[in-house]
């Protein structure tokens, strides 16, 4: 990873460095039971490609993804390679703007060491909590290759994060072979949906980068927009709010990211791009539970328990960190979105259902993922 010194809002060097600092590695494993479970890991992810196309009956595409079973930190450096491309553009308008201000490069120094701590530090959080992902946007590079090729932002590939699926098996008791199989059919169910629909990854990214567009690029606004959001992660200035808040987003007075650089235009794209990640989202679950009873004996079992973990959290500052991260609106894009892909699955069959991926247009919007029904009226799905 190249410096990039004072050059951007975050210093992604210094991000990766106190992630790696503060990180756990997560449960001890002996050297013959980690290549194991990387094994049988790689060999549910293969598994679950047929599973997933004959459930959904969606190609796999053209494009080779590569699967990537990584612990922890594997998970922080392709995350941050991600963020590096996704920001890209704003970073270079940041770069501009700030050119001819007086004293821009001292204020761009300090102010990349602070969100650099702070990055790694939510990055440190999450990479104890994700059990897999489908990286949409992140360049290859030599220890972390992609589908398109080194330096390459285009075809993805699947993460595993091994120390935590193994943490949550345990944690949560159930057979760790049918565990970890469930888990790669989620994520496999992913990776097919970018690689079967080929406009979509495109979407998503010209979203990304309309919101990002909208934001405001002044040095100063933004360093302290991310000031507020690191006391908010701390708990500083928000003492005795957190028992009695309730979803993020609902009067609670916590301060989400997504909150710190909206503008009336971005609130029209944020509600399209949750509309997308509530149905990616609930379609997983939907095919994993749809899958799940042939292949997985204890499926009800695993999401059972599975579910109830879900919807609880670790203490005061594990519910600050989901508000400020938008994790319980995450949890609500699961929940909507599979009632959303059942709903329309039982009324037009999973081929009806299919149409949502013909284009940008047919996908469905915010509302229509709580009301399925004018989403079939709109859409017709079981018209020839």
């Amino acid at each position: 990873m190249t410096s990039l010194g004072g050059t951007d809002l975050v210093d992604w060097n210094l991000a990766v460095s106190t992630a790696t600092r503060i990180t756990r590695p997560g449960p001890e494993v002996s050297r013959d039971e980690a290549r194991a479970i990387v094994a049988e890991l790689r060999g549910h992810a293969s598994a679950s490609e047929a599973h997933v196309r004959e459930f959904t009956g969606l190609g796999s595409g053209a494009v080779d993804t590569p699967v990537l079973v990584v612990d922890r930190l594997g998970w922080v450096r392709a995350n941050v390679a991600g963020f590096r491309a996704v920001l890209q553009p704003l970073m270079a308008r940041m770069r501009e703007r700030r050119s001819g201000l007086p004293g821009g490069a001292a204020l761009t120094m300090v102010g990349s060491k602070v969100t650099g701590v702070e990055v790694g530090m939510l990055l440190s959080f999450l990479s104890s909590r994700v059990l897999g992902q489908y990286e949409t946007f992140a360049p290859a590079s030599p220890s972390l290759p992609a589908g398109g090729g080194p330096g390459v932002a285009g075809a993805g590939r699947l993460l595993l994060v091994a120390p935590n699926i193994v943490h949550v098996e345990r944690e949560l008791d159930v057979h760790p072979h049918d565990f970890r199989l469930w888990v790669a059919l989620h994520e496999e169910t992913h990776r097919t949906q970018f690689t079967a629909v080929p406009w979509l990854r495109d979407h998503l990214e010209s979203e990304i980068q309309a919101f990002l567009g909208e934001a405001d690029v002044d040095p100063a606004t933004l360093l302290e927009r991310f000031r507020q959001a690191a006391q908010s992660m701390t708990g500083r200035g928000q003492e005795g709010q957190e028992e009695a808040a309730g979803p993020a987003g609902e009067g609670d007075g916590g301060l989400g990211i997504v909150d710190l650089v909206q503008t009336p235009r971005q609130r029209e794209i944020l509600d399209r791009l949750t509309a997308v990640m509530s149905l990616l989202e609930g379609h997983a679950d939907f095919v994993m539970d749809g899958v799940g009873p042939a292949v997985v004996p204890s499926v009800a079992e695993i999401r059972e328990k599975f579910t109830r973990r879900r919807q609880t959290g670790a203490g005061r500052l594990d519910r600050a960190l989901r508000r400020l991260l938008g994790m319980d609106a995450k949890l609500r894009q699961y929940r909507d979105g599979e009632r959303f892909v059942r709903q329309v699955v039982e009324q037009a069959g999973m081929t009806g259902f299919n149409k949502v991926w013909t284009s940008p247009n047919t996908l469905p919007s915010k509302e229509e993922i709580s009301r399925p029904e004018q989403w079939v009226a709109r859409v017709k799905p079981t018209a020839a």
